[in-house]
């Protein structure tokens, strides 16, 4: 479990088997949105076969346009790595910004697949060649 300093926002994040939980303390605003970010962001680097990030909003204070950018930021990241992302406990006053602001839906839909990588024998080892008939005349 790591907990970062005392900002106007306090992060506390717990490692689970497939899953990871940041727990946000205090108001998510210009002044502290980016940390929010930078630790979702390490999160998802650390961890390349997470499933699911938890961001536990119980204890959220105020959240203005930077902290739902930061969100939003997160939603994008979390999706290109194929994990899903969970607003936990949300307070009614985050609760109701998301639902004025249309996020709602975006921030809590289940991600796109992961690729699949191809397998070994799929792989091309030689030059590339045209796929249509020769146009030499």
């Amino acid at each position: 479990m790591t907990t970062h300093p005392e900002h106007h926002l306090r992060l506390t994040t717990v490692d689970e088997q497939d899953s990871v939980r940041i727990e946000l303390h205090g108001d998510l605003d210009y002044d502290n949105a980016d940390l929010l970010v930078q630790e979702a962001t390490a999160c998802l680097d650390a961890r390349p076969a997470l499933t699911d990030l938890h961001l536990r909003c119980a204890d959220v204070g105020a959240v203005d346009s930077m902290g739902l950018c930061a969100l939003l930021m997160i939603a994008r990241r979390t999706g290109e790595a194929g994990v899903r992302l969970h607003l936990d406990d949300r307070p009614v006053r985050l609760e109701r910004l998301l639902v004025i602001t249309g996020t709602l839906a975006h921030l809590t839909a289940p991600p796109p697949p992961r690729p699949l990588a191809p397998p070994a024998a799929e792989e091309s080892t030689g030059t590339a060649r045209p796929a249509g008939p020769d146009s030499i005349t």
